[in-house]
């Protein structure tokens, strides 16, 4: 795990060709010249066979909920996490293969958020598969805040 330069924040990649090098690491940083930050992350469909969406919200994959303090490996699957947003996907990654997720600043969403208007604190907690929902507890993961709700622009804020 690294700073990486030179992204290509919508490539992907599979286990063959992380072996093969050439390929970012997992765990990887990229830090893009308007201080937006990105994480080269695995994907796993989850249980319910979720599969990604570009400019959807992925969540660390936790198996029933239960982490194992892995954060490297997302999902959109929300019945796998432990409510725990993970970033902005940039691309459609495959079940079991590599790509760029967003964790940090502004960035558009794809699917409108499930509630909320601008300025609320925001969560996977309450909301449905790649989308976020309002804050409602001091215990939810506050993932992004809204900037313009009804745009589906939000600040992403994740580990």
């Amino acid at each position: 795990m690294g700073i990486y330069s030179g992204a290509n924040l919508t490539a992907t990649y599979t286990a063959a060709e992380l072996l093969a090098g050439g390929a970012p690491a997992v765990g990887d940083v990229f830090i893009s010249q308007t201080g937006k930050r990105y994480r080269f992350v695995k994907f796993n469909n989850g249980v319910g066979n979720v599969a990604s969406v570009a400019g959807n919200f992925a969540y660390i994959y936790a198996v029933s909920g239960a982490s194992a303090g892995e954060y490297n490996e997302v999902t959109m699957d929300l019945t796998d996490t432990a409510g725990i947003g993970a970033g902005v996907f940039q691309s459609v990654i495959a079940d079991g293969s590599y790509g760029w997720i967003q964790t940090w600043g502004v960035a558009t969403l794809t699917t409108a958020l499930t509630a909320g208007a601008d300025g609320n604190a925001l969560t996977p907690v309450g909301s449905t598969d790649g989308t976020l929902d309002v804050s409602a507890a001091v215990t939810d993961h506050i993932c992004a805040i809204a900037i313009d709700a009804s745009a589906k622009l939000v600040f992403v804020t994740c580990p």
